[in-house]
């Protein structure tokens, strides 16, 4: 493969970096969805500039136009969506986001659809905030996962079920769904008044050209009610910056969702900001560059990992993340088959599905060349 920026080798210990220090030196970190990129450098001359300016001081984001003007350019080249400014609520994380519409739209002995498996603060949201998870599993149909959309019919209609915490692309399946699958997600949801909340945090990082992202706000019937959550974070490597935000179209489900955020989320932060701007407008042709470089280390997976016996790895559509089927392996605790051969993966138990492991491909081919040897051995 071409040299590549992405295969540069950054030292990242010594700036305490989460995915790093949860296992000694020995151990490769595959888990948790950060990139070992670096940052795009117009995002990092961005946050210089800040950061000469030499005042780092409160900077609400309802006061920066340049800020509203970036998602709104970028939601319209990226998903062909018309996004008003007065329908974006800026939240500093995915996580705070979908907690916060639990807050918001239910209470106290509710239910919460959740599909599953799915990444871990997803399904845990409901208990955080006194509510009963109600979980839809998915299939294999054609190679491919996709939701079980009897059961969600099923546990939808259940009088106490108020919303749908909904994760489109899906983590960690990878599958993006179709319009009409989303047409029947949208359905199910009207005929028993469930709200949907869609985390799309992922929804920039599609790697199959012929798959399409169809935001849910953009649903026909639904739509305007939805709750669609976005980020840079993923896609541009600046989650550390907390920067997120949310788009609801309704101003009443906008206002209560509003609402339920006072005096515990405060606006993103000015160097946040400043990052999302120029990620939105200046780094389009880093984001084509890094969608080759994960689809190429992708394809390496699927043909490296289902050579080992007791792996099986179908690509997925999007995100940087193999979702890997390790029920072949004669060990009984996967994760610890892979920590001792020195691979860290994400354990599939806390997606919902001990026999899968999860691993983070944003990261340069030498890992995983690395990580393929330690499992061979």
């Amino acid at each position: 493969m071409t040299a590549s920026p992405f295969d540069e080798i950054i030292e990242r210990r010594s700036t305490h970096a989460y995915k790093w220090l949860r296992h000694d030196e020995k151990v490769l970190p595959l888990w948790v969805a950060d990139a070992d990129f670096k940052c795009p450098q117009p995002v990092l001359d961005a946050i210089q500039d800040r950061i000469e300016h030499g005042v780092l001081g409160y900077h609400k984001p309802d006061v920066v136009q340049p800020l509203y003007d970036a998602v709104i350019r970028w939601v319209k080249k990226q998903h062909q969506w018309e996004v008003d400014a007065e329908w974006i609520v800026w939240i500093p994380g995915v996580v705070s986001a979908f907690n916060a519409a639990c807050k918001a739209f239910c209470k106290p002995g509710d239910k919460v659809l959740v599909q599953t498996p799915n990444y871990g603060p997803l399904l845990q949201a409901a208990s955080l905030n006194g509510l009963e998870n109600l979980t839809v599993g998915t299939l294999l149909e054609n190679n491919r996962w996709v939701l079980d959309f009897d059961e969600l019919e099923r546990k939808a209609a259940d009088p106490l079920c108020k919303l749908f915490l909904f994760c489109n692309p899906m983590n960690p399946c990878g599958s993006v769904l179709t319009t009409d699958e989303l047409k029947r997600v949208e359905a199910i949801c009207l005929k028993h008044e469930v709200l949907l909340c869609s985390d799309e945090i992922h929804c920039d990082l599609v790697l199959d050209e012929s798959a399409r992202h169809v935001p849910a706000g953009t649903l026909s019937e639904i739509g305007k009610k939805a709750i669609t959550i976005m980020a840079p974070s993923k896609t541009f490597n600046i989650a550390g910056l907390g920067a997120s935000f949310v788009i609801i179209r309704d101003p009443a489900i906008r206002k209560q969702y509003h609402h339920a955020t006072f005096g515990i989320m405060p606006w993103i932060n000015v160097l946040g900001q400043v990052a999302t701007i120029a990620a939105f407008t200046e780094c389009d042709d880093w984001l084509k560059a890094q969608l080759d470089y994960l689809r190429s280390n992708r394809n390496y997976l699927a043909v490296e990992l289902n050579k080992l016996e007791g792996f099986n790895y179908l690509p997925a559509q999007a995100t940087f993340l193999a979702w890997v089927d390790a029920s072949g392996l004669s060990a009984k605790d996967i994760q610890q088959y892979m920590l001792k051969r020195c691979v860290g993966p994400s354990a599939g138990s806390d997606f919902g599905d001990p026999h899968f492991t999860r691993i983070n491909f944003a990261c340069p081919r030498a890992y995983l060349e690395l990580m393929i040897a330690r499992l061979q051995a």
